[in-house]
């Protein structure tokens, strides 16, 4: 029998290839109501199962109205092995999706391009800056 976090990791994944759409929007509440479970085992699935590493870019925003939105990284396209997608060709992706605006893309790979530290770093603090923007509201 699979374990609840491989039943909630397999109905997200689902839900984005049955849209054909890289990314989701959905509540937790409401999520975790659905798979009868709760929300902070939504939480966990989301934290350790949809990582940068693994091609996917969790946002949230709490409180009355949150979200949480889970946008696949990588192109449906693009899906043969090939090197991991750079925090860089992320802002890019993004602005192609249009998850953030040209502006936001210039801001994001300026502080990208001034930040000394390695790729895994850069696509943490690129997480952060993305969870920032949706906390204010802006997507």
């Amino acid at each position: 029998m699979r374990n609840l976090a491989d039943a909630i990791e397999s109905f997200i994944i689902g839900e984005l290839l049955r849209d054909q759409e890289d990314a989701l929007l959905v509540q937790r509440n409401e999520l975790a109501e659905r798979l009868r479970c709760a929300p902070s085992q939504i939480s966990y699935v989301l934290s350790t199962r949809f990582t940068p590493e693994r091609g996917f870019l969790v946002e949230s925003r709490r409180g009355s109205g949150g979200f949480v939105r889970i946008v696949r990284m990588e192109p449906q396209g693009a899906r043969q092995p090939q090197k991991e997608p750079t925090a860089s060709e992320l802002v890019e992706h993004l602005e192609g999706q249009q998850l953030i605006t040209a502006r936001e893309r210039t801001l994001l790979q300026y502080m990208l391009h001034i930040l000394d530290a390695d790729e895994k770093k850069k696509k943490a603090v690129l997480q952060q800056a993305m969870s920032l923007l949706a906390s204010e509201g802006r997507r």
